[in-house]
């Protein structure tokens, strides 16, 4: 009877290895792929101050909303952790949505070289912003999976490895539907 103890014992050691290596592979690629979207959140961040720049020369009314972008671009910055970067970042976005949406109030502003690059240069980080966060997002699935699967969660528990969080982001460059009404005037 004790030749079927080794075997099952050394069955559970290669198995409790294995999961535990997988845990923190799973781990890893997620710390890797919140650095790809804290890099591309970073770029976004540093052409706000020349985006900022750009239109406080053509719209001399709007201060308090430059001021409103810059401290929420602040906020955002110094924010720590995926829930509270995700709630910071989409106030900035809300901000810049306006700040695009005053654009339309100065046609010499929308047609400027300066604020159509910027412009275009923000398309493309957040276009990057949102590839890194699927990529993200997949690292949190597959590492969720692994800590509520059984047996691994087993491990995961032993071993201190919890769920994460996924991140949400709203892009400055994408457009709400129009509301619709069908009431009667």
């Amino acid at each position: 009877m004790q030749w079927f103890i080794v075997p099952v014992v050394l069955i559970t050691v290669l198995y409790f290895i294995i999961a535990y290596n997988r845990l923190v592979k799973t781990s890893n690629m997620l710390k890797e792929a919140w650095s790809g979207i804290d890099v591309q959140l970073k770029r976004r961040s540093d052409l706000i101050p020349s985006l900022v720049e750009t239109v406080r020369g053509y719209s001399k009314h709007e201060q308090s909303l430059l001021i409103e972008i810059t401290q929420k671009r602040a906020t955002a910055m110094q924010a720590q952790g995926t829930r509270e970067k995700g709630l910071a970042e989409n106030a900035l976005t809300d901000g810049l949505k306006n700040l695009f949406a005053l654009a339309e109030a100065y046609p010499d502003l929308k047609a400027s070289k300066n604020f159509l690059t910027l412009q275009e240069e923000l398309v493309q980080v957040e276009d990057q912003i949102q590839l890194a966060r699927r990529y993200y997002n997949g690292a949190v699935r597959m590492l969720n999976n692994r800590v509520e699967s059984f047996p691994s969660n087993i491990i995961a528990k032993i071993t201190g490895f919890s769920r994460a969080e996924f991140f949400t982001l709203e892009l400055a460059t994408e457009r709400q539907a129009p509301e619709i009404s069908w009431e009667e005037k």
